[in-house]
């Protein structure tokens, strides 16, 4: 199955998931480069909830870009495996090397705005990342190692720590929030 079709058969949390899963097919169907970031407007990433085996806890990075604490993810960049460039991405930021689905389903997505910066002495405008996000599951106890050139630190956090730790409100309320309340509801099951 291809993400086009996981998008379409996941059922949306909320209205948000509801709004923007809309926006995410249109745009699949209508952008041929939407995996690639010539598409300078909006294009597909992926991103992570890392938690560990007991998930009461979340893996986070300290972001450079926006001096923020908060989720490992990245770009598609050609890639249409969203679950292998969440895993990818969070073995690259966190310096973990075991980690692994909970489940190959889409957990969660989201149309995220991400403001103009530098990177890499380059000038990026203004975009949309149309996001997926995964859950994924590592051992607090392997070491972690930042990605200097993307983050200054890694750290595991209470599921409510991890949400404070973010000074992004948008992300704190929209994001983070909403992934620990679809966690905490997978659990009770």
């Amino acid at each position: 199955m291809n993400i086009t079709q996981e998008i379409e058969q996941y059922k949306p949390w909320n209205e948000q998931e509801q709004k923007d899963r809309e926006v995410i097919l249109a745009c699949l169907r209508d952008f041929p480069d939407i995996f690639f970031r010539t598409n300078l407007a909006m294009h597909m990433t992926a991103s992570a909830w890392t938690v560990n085996p007991k998930r009461d806890r979340a893996l986070m990075v300290y972001h450079n870009i926006y001096d923020s604490w908060s989720w490992m993810g990245g770009h598609a960049d050609g890639e249409e495996d969203l679950l292998a460039v969440a895993l990818k991405e969070v073995r690259e930021e966190s310096g973990i090397t075991k980690v692994r689905p909970v489940s190959e389903d889409l957990f969660s997505l989201e149309i995220v705005t991400v403001d103009g910066h530098e990177k890499r002495g380059v000038y990026v405008p203004s975009h949309l990342h149309l996001n997926v996000t995964y859950l994924l599951e590592a051992d607090e106890a392997q070491p972690l190692t930042a990605k200097p050139d993307e983050n200054q630190g890694v750290a595991w956090f209470g599921l409510e720590e991890a949400v404070k730790a973010s000074s992004e409100p948008w992300l704190r309320r929209r994001i983070y929030g909403k992934l620990n309340e679809k966690l905490k509801h997978l659990i009770a099951k």
